[in-house]
C-alpha cells in the first residue's frame, strides 16, 4: 500500500509525496506533464521502494512559479532525507525524464542509476533541431512557452475554450498519439488517466510552470550526469521525437541508448519493465 504525507520544506512550502514502503531497493519516480506524482502502479513488484513526490503546483504541493528543473534535486532530496535514504536510483517518463537527470546531476553523490524514458533534452542543446518531428500540438503548446508566461496562459486559455477535441478527431498529422499509443488505455498503462486526470482537473497552472521550466535554462548541465543512465525512446514518437535521447546519448559517455522501433510516446511503457530490471542491476557502491 502506499502511504502519502505532506513534507513542510525549508522556504515554507509543501510537497505531497508517497512511499511504497517496505526494504527494496528506492526507487524515486519522476511524473510526466501533466500528472501527479503517485508511482507508477504498472511498474510496482517485490523488490522496488517506490518513492515519489507531486512537483510544484501538482496535487497538493505548493506552486513555485519560476521554477526550473534542477529545483526538483532539492526537493528529492529533502523526501530522501525525511525517509532516512542516504542512495537510491531514479526514474522519469516523459517530462519527468528532465527531472530525473537533475537529481542524478546534482545528487551525484546520492543517485546509484538513472534511466529516462522519452526524455526531452535542453532547448540548448548544440546542434539538435528540437522542435523537429514534433507533432503540430506539441510544438505549439511548447513554442507559446518559449514567448514567455503570457503567451503561454494565452495559449493554454485558448485550448480550454474550444475544449481540446479528442486525439481522434483532429485534422490528420496532428495527434501526438500514435494507434499503438491509443491501444495502452485499454490495458495496465490505462493508470496514467489516474495521474493525468487529477492534474488536469486543477487547472492548467502546474502544467504551464512545466513547459516553462523545459524551454528555460534547466539549471544544470546534462553532462554532470555520472550515474550508469539508460535512456529509452520509440522512433515513433511526436510529442517528444526520439532525438532528444539520441543528442543526450551522443553527449553523455557512457550512457546507454535503447530506440525502440515503432514505439509511440505512450506505447514505450511497453518497455518500462526492463528498464526497471536494468536500473535494478547491483552496482558497486
Amino acid at each position: 500500500m502506499t502511504a502519502e504525507f505532506d513534507l513542510k520544506l525549508a522556504d515554507g512550502r509543501t510537497l505531497h509525496a508517497y512511499d511504497t514502503g517496505g526494504d527494496g531497493t528506492p526507487v524515486f519516480w519522476h511524473h510526466g506533464t501533466p500528472n501527479i506524482g503517485a508511482p507508477p502502479v504498472p511498474l510496482m513488484r517485490p523488490g522496488v521502494r517506490w518513492i515519489s513526490h507531486d512537483r510544484p503546483g501538482y496535487g497538493s504541493s505548493t506552486p513555485l512559479p519560476g521554477r526550473n528543473i534542477a529545483s526538483a534535486a532539492t526537493d528529492v532530496a529533502a523526501v530522501a532525507d525525511e525517509l532516512g535514504l542516504t542512495r537510491f536510483a531514479v526514474m522519469g517518463h516523459s517530462g519527468g525524464g528532465p527531472h530525473a537527470l537533475a537529481c542524478a546531476a546534482l545528487l551525484a553523490d546520492r543517485v546509484t542509476a538513472v534511466a529516462t524514458i522519452s526524455s526531452l533534452a535542453p532547448l540548448s542543446a548544440n546542434g539538435l533541431d528540437w522542435f523537429a518531428g514534433m507533432a503540430p500540438s506539441s510544438e505549439a503548446s511548447l513554442r507559446a512557452a518559449l514567448k514567455g508566461r503570457a503567451a503561454k496562459e494565452a495559449h493554454e486559455a485558448a485550448e480550454e475554450e474550444k475544449g481540446k477535441e479528442e486525439e481522434s478527431e483532429k485534422p490528420d498529422g496532428d495527434s501526438a498519439f500514435t494507434p499503438a499509443d491509443e491501444a495502452m488505455f485499454a490495458g495496465p498503462w490505462s493508470w496514467l488517466l489516474d495521474v493525468v486526470r487529477p492534474a488536469l482537473a486543477a487547472g492548467p497552472a502546474a502544467l504551464i510552470d512545466d513547459d516553462l521550466a523545459y524551454v528555460a535554462p534547466w539549471g544544470f548541465d546534462p553532462a554532470q550526469v555520472t550515474a550508469p543512465l539508460l535512456l529509452l525512446h520509440g522512433d515513433a514518437d511526436r510529442m517528444i521525437p526520439s532525438s532528444h535521447s539520441k543528442w543526450l546519448a551522443a553527449h553523455l559517455p557512457g550512457s546507454e541508448l535503447r530506440i525502440q522501433p515503432g514505439a509511440g510516446h505512450i506505447s514505450i511503457l511497453a518497455e518500462a519493465g526492463e528498464a526497471l530490471d536494468w536500473l535494478l542491476q547491483p552496482r558497486a557502491s
